[in-house]
């Protein structure tokens, strides 16, 4: 297989997702604003959001995976089947259980999870209702996220790729055409999130049939395969809730501040998760099966090559949008964003929230490449540890950026920024100290050019972007879009030619396990 072509495949259909998903959000600016229904939608969303990560793509992937992945190099097909089938089952009624429990317990969990909104009686009874319809997004979640770790276990990576797709465009399709018969347009986005779960675990169905993988009920605690994965889910589960905690947190904090915080914060991270998922996801996903076969087949030179590789990869795309989207910040939100109740004032707030999430971008990216290093050799127990000092850490500057500190919203996109780049360097440092990973030669190198190439493309933006007063005031929506894409194409034309230049090419990246 080859990493390059595969994070090609992947990255393709995750740009066509978050483009689909970047128009989702510029509907919801243009629809609902930055106001109380946009806030009680986050919130409501927030949770099952968090769940899903949590049960599905967090800690259930993080021990699934390099299981799967052992049982499918050394078992038979029917005892891989078994523990896809046992496995479903039991993840399933978890699921099923917690969605329910949600559903009963909505008021209870608006008040843990943003507890400002008791202090208005429609705002906290509007998240209530949305919180009942957005729940069972946990189950259909889960149930793909199983389905994609068993397809990019088989390697094929394209079909979980594209699947968000589908999320994304039944949220377009019912803000179009069902919004405008709605007196509360929050409401149809929330009937979009359950409608789009059902799709997305739909149309995975076909692919896990052509693999013969298609589970079936069939519940066993007895299987060894399930008993591994639940003690490593023990502890994975924990780790991955830090974040999510850091994140309920920070929502609780964001709603004791003006209406409108929790939306500029969701805003400037609708576009963080550009380069996020286009480039940290991406790698993540086609990076833990093939570290898991390596460590399967104690290959550990082929181990530290694969990850130098993704670390390399990383740098060399995330690094060019974190300066971009610092210097882009108010292009961007305003672009994006600035249309019908979305006014200019949301626009300059948004921007103060990119541009303190920027900082902390490659960290963020960085902790997708490491922590997998980590799972596929089976311990999660290192990466809680760091997750725990930085969910520490992330608190401690909301104290100082929030509480104490006049930075108000952005101060928490700051603090989480910070927060992942710290985790990143435990993550490499535990690496490094267990001898799982050594740098190859050519870092220093690497590093100089990369470094060149960075602030030739930061001179040629800080030249051609223009004053931020014009994108927020003197000009309409078309030349702001055709005077945005120019100005990344000249950066990116900028900073891809320098490298050339200093003799970066294509065949050096390639990587074939």
């Amino acid at each position: 297989m080859n990493l390059l072509k595969a994070l090609a495949k992947v990255s393709s259909f995750t740009l066509l997702s978050r483009i689909l998903g970047l128009v989702r959000e510029i509907l919801i600016a243009n629809v609902l604003g930055a106001g109380m229904m946009t806030d009680a939608f986050n919130v409501a969303f927030r949770l099952p959001n968090l769940l899903r990560r949590l049960f599905a793509e967090g800690a259930f992937s993080q021990a699934f995976v390099p299981i799967l992945g052992e049982y499918k190099n050394k078992q038979d097909e029917a005892s891989t089947r078994s523990l896809v089938n046992h496995v479903t089952t039991l993840l399933g009624l978890a699921v099923f259980i917690v969605s329910a429990i949600g559903i009963l317990c909505a008021p209870w969990v608006i008040h843990l999870t943003a507890n400002g909104f008791s202090k208005d009686a429609d705002k906290f009874q509007l998240a209530v209702e949305l919180t009942r319809v957005t729940f069972p997004y946990i189950f259909f979640q889960a149930m793909v996220a199983l389905s994609a770790a068993v397809l990019n276990t088989w390697g094929r990576f394209s079909l979980p790729a594209f699947t968000p797709v589908m999320f994304n465009l039944t949220a377009i399709v019912m803000l179009l055409f069902m919004a405008p018969h709605f007196s509360n347009p929050a409401k149809v986005l929330a009937w979009s999130a359950f409608i789009g779960g059902v799709l997305q675990m739909v149309v995975q169905i076909p692919a896990l049939m052509g693999i013969k993988m298609m589970p079936r009920f069939s519940l066993s605690l007895k299987d060894p395969g399930v008993m591994r994965i639940l003690k490593t889910m023990a502890p994975a589960t924990l780790g991955v809730s830090v974040a999510q905690i850091s994140l309920v947190i920070n929502t609780n904090f964001a709603s004791s501040l003006p209406t409108g915080s929790i939306s500029w914060l969701n805003y400037a991270d609708r576009i963080m998760e550009f380069p996020v998922g286009l480039l940290g996801a991406a790698l993540g996903t086609i990076l833990l099966p093939s570290l898991s076969k390596m460590r399967a087949q104690s290959d550990n030179a082929g181990f530290s090559a694969t990850l130098d590789w993704g670390l390399r990869m990383a740098l060399l795309l995330t690094a060019p949008a974190a300066v971009g989207m610092m210097l882009l910040a108010v292009p961007l939100a305003s672009t994006l964003f600035q249309h019908g109740a979305f006014s200019y004032l949301d626009s300059q707030r948004t921007h103060d929230a990119l541009l303190a999430y920027s900082v902390g971008l490659i960290g963020l990216i960085l902790v997708k490449i490491l922590a997998p290093a980590f799972y596929s050799r089976q311990d999660v127990r290192t990466p809680l540890k760091y997750a725990l000092i930085s969910l520490v850490a992330t608190q401690l500057m909301n104290l100082a950026f929030v509480v104490y500190g006049p930075l108000a919203h952005a101060g928490l996109a700051l603090s989480i920024g910070l927060a992942a780049t710290l985790n990143a360097s435990l993550l490499y440092y535990g690496l490094r100290k267990v001898g799982a990973y050594t740098p190859h030669a050519g870092w220093v190198r690497f590093t100089g050019k990369l470094i060149i190439g960075l602030v030739v493309m930061g001179v040629v933006l800080w030249l051609v972007r223009g004053a931020e007063n014009d994108w927020l005031h003197n000009h309409h929506t078309a030349w702001r879009v055709t005077h945005l894409f120019g100005i990344i194409a000249v950066g990116a034309a900028a900073y891809f030619a320098t490298l050339y230049a200093l003799g970066f090419r294509m065949q050096d990246f390639r990587r074939r396990i």
